[in-house]
């Protein structure tokens, strides 16, 4: 294959005197852009060495990562097919088609950050190692805030299933509990291991109910004075209420039951039924949803969406989504109590929570390396219908806006680009716009890449764009003197004038070399040679090279006159013509008449008399060369000779 995966390049620039001069920066297309200025600082203080090299860094790294670009196709496949489908979807099907959508994205995140954590295990000593860690840092984060807008804005999840939801998506994305599952039930007495108790209390943390009942039926066969009360917590997690996806129970009836059981949990706490136990008394207050008791599992909980969640599974499981944000600020605050700020995930997870989906976008936008995760999210949700009230003040909306700016960072990579082009096909509004500024910008390293550049700009019209890639390509093999190529790129170009130049480079090779070179483009010119004058001479004199060839005098001799005359031939080229007309002076059979003879005299007197012609710039006169009048006294011999050979012809026939 011809592109290869490589880190960017670093370019040095030096001789910078930053004493002299300061150094400014801004963002072209995929990298930075250096120049160097010349105000002058007010305090000699500020004043700092100089730097003799500077850095060309590039605007968006990430697109040269081998696994990331992985995420960027297959995502690109799912963007494309969104849009190709829109139109189709209506009602339930529409939600249902999103919501797949939307998973179909999670998954491309999760496959890649599986990838990415293989390589960081690897390598988990190097610096390499600790930037794979990094990055999975950052897709994991990308998922677990995707999943969350999934739930609120592509789901729409009412009261009630939306807490199943939420579960869900805690449990999805915090998944330790597996592994310390695994450790302890591969041990043999899992009830005196030394992380069981935090196994069952995780478990009932993350509401998963039937497993820590499978858990303290281990520590009652195990333990009879606790059996008892291992039976009774387990029935109290049995009977919990709870909605699932097919019960037909309303939420008033789920209050109504969840009440109840929630009374018999408090009044098994308040008759001391798990007093001799610490452990079952702690997973009763859990089951209370009381705020003191999930703070002490602080550690287990690791974080505080998942503190929300289970303290909304415990104490309100009908919660509404419009009071999320009041529930998901109190568990924040009480969660950190005062002593740190929340992170830049907290803020945008709060923010999906208030349902607030620009500041969701905006915080992303600041948070996250690249504009992969805002570019494709915001296309899902305005496709949900949940956007379209957001214009920008310079007219754009917000979608077109975020799509544009992720297409910029592609267009930098060698090969990455070819996505960029379908992300500006789907902006109607500045997508056209874009793309052709970017497009001409491409660097056309290799004639394969330069010809899927010229497709794509062929598909889309892009009259300027194929004709100054052309005349790039053109410029290329002239310099690399393939003619047949310039010629080629000239001709698609529709430039005249170039193509009049490579003519000219054609005419010139023959004289020197005494044959012509890519033959077989200059036999199948066809229409193309009436691009220029110059380009249709080439093509004509090589079709009197042709006929000659084939031993068809007269309609070479025919043609060869026809030049001269038409003007058409350049005037540097006569003598090179009359040449090529000696051999047809000396056949035996006549194959000039007295007419036509008498224009080839006319034009050898033209010629050698230094007269211009038609306006064309006076040439130095042959008569000065030796050589060129040997060859003017051969040529007027031989036409006079031509002349009365014709003329004794002419009489005969008129004669008989």
């Amino acid at each position: 294959m011809e592109e290869f995966d490589s880190e960017p390049t670093v370019t040095w620039i030096p001789g910078v005197n930053s004493q002299k001069k300061q150094m400014c920066f801004d963002w072209g297309p995929g990298e930075m852009l250096v120049c160097e200025t010349s105000f002058n600082r007010k305090e000699k203080s500020e004043m700092v060495a100089g730097c003799p090299f500077i850095h060309i860094i590039r605007k968006d790294i990430d697109v040269y990562s081998k696994i990331l670009r992985k995420l960027f196709n297959e995502s690109h496949g799912i963007f494309v097919g969104l849009q190709r489908i829109e139109e189709e979807l209506t009602g339930k099907s529409r939600k249902a088609q999103l919501v797949r959508v939307s998973k179909n994205y999670r998954s491309v995140i999760r496959a890649c950050m599986e990838e990415m954590h293989q390589f960081a295990v690897a390598d988990k000593d190097s610096a390499r190692g600790r930037q794979f860690s990094s990055q999975v840092s950052i897709l994991s984060a990308m998922e677990l805030i995707w999943n969350l807008c999934e739930i609120l804005f592509i789901e729409v999840a009412p009261a009630g299933p939306l807490l199943l939801y939420l579960l869900d998506w805690v449990r999805l994305h915090v998944c330790e509990v597996d592994n310390l599952s695994a450790d302890v039930l591969g041990s043999e007495n899992p009830s005196k291991h030394e992380s069981f108790w935090n196994l069952v209390t995780t478990l009932v943390l993350q509401g998963r109910l039937d497993e820590a009942r499978q858990m303290l039926s281990k520590e009652a066969d195990t333990n009879p004075t606790s059996a008892g009360m291992c039976r009774v917590l387990g029935d109290l997690m049995r009977t919990m209420p709870v909605l699932s996806p097919g019960n037909t129970q309303t939420l008033t009836e789920l209050e109504l039951r969840w009440q109840h059981w929630h009374e018999e949990c408090e009044r098994h706490l308040q008759d001391g039924t798990f007093a001799s136990n610490p452990h079952l008394e702690s997973l009763c207050k859990v089951l209370l949803g009381d705020d003191a008791a999930l703070l002490e599992q602080k550690e287990l909980l690791s974080n505080w969406y998942h503190f929300l969640v289970t303290r909304l599974l415990y104490s309100q499981p009908t919660v509404k989504p419009m009071d999320l944000h009041l529930y998901a600020q109190s568990s924040l605050d009480l969660f950190l109590g005062g002593e740190s700020s929340p992170e830049p995930l907290d803020n945008i997870l709060m923010a999906a929570f208030e349902f607030d989906i620009h500041q969701v976008i905006k915080e992303c936008s600041l948070a996250l390396s690249n504009w992969w995760f805002v570019a494709h999210l915001t296309d899902l949700l305005d496709h949900c219908k949940l956007l379209q009230s957001h214009n920008l003040y310079f007219g754009s909306n917000m979608r077109e806006f975020l799509l544009l700016e992720y297409a910029s960072g592609l267009f930098a990579h060698h090969s990455l680009w070819q996505l960029g082009v379908d992300y500006c096909d789907h902006c109607p509004e500045l997508g056209r716009v874009s793309l052709e500024l970017h497009i001409e910008r491409i660097p056309l390293t290799t004639e394969q890449k330069a010809l899927k550049v010229l497709r794509v700009c062929e598909q889309r019209q892009m009259t300027e764009q194929v004709r100054s890639i052309c005349k790039i390509l053109a410029m290329k093999a002239v310099r690399n003197n393939r003619l047949g190529s310039a010629l080629s790129w000239s001709i698609r170009a529709k430039d005249a004038a170039f193509a009049t130049l490579v003519s000219d480079r054609f005419l010139r090779d023959y004289c020197e070399r005494g044959c012509f070179s890519d033959l077989d483009l200059i036999d199948n010119l066809g229409p193309a040679m009436m691009l220029s004058d110059r380009l249709t001479f080439l093509g004509k004199y090589r079709e009197f090279h042709r006929l000659y060839g084939e031993k068809r005098f007269v309609d070479a001799a025919s043609l060869l006159l026809s030049l001269m005359t038409s003007q058409i031939a350049p005037r540097s080229f006569w003598m090179t013509l009359l040449t090529d007309a000696l051999p047809l002076l000396e056949q035996k059979q006549v194959i000039f008449s007295a007419e036509q003879t008498y224009e080839l005299l006319r034009c050898l007197e033209d010629l050698t008399s230094g007269r211009p012609l038609c306006g064309e710039p006076d040439v130095q006169q042959l008569q000065d060369d030796d050589i060129e009048t040997t060859k003017v006294e051969i040529l007027r011999l031989a036409l006079a000779r031509n002349l009365a050979r014709s003329i004794i012809k002419e009489g005969s026939l008129e004669g008989s």
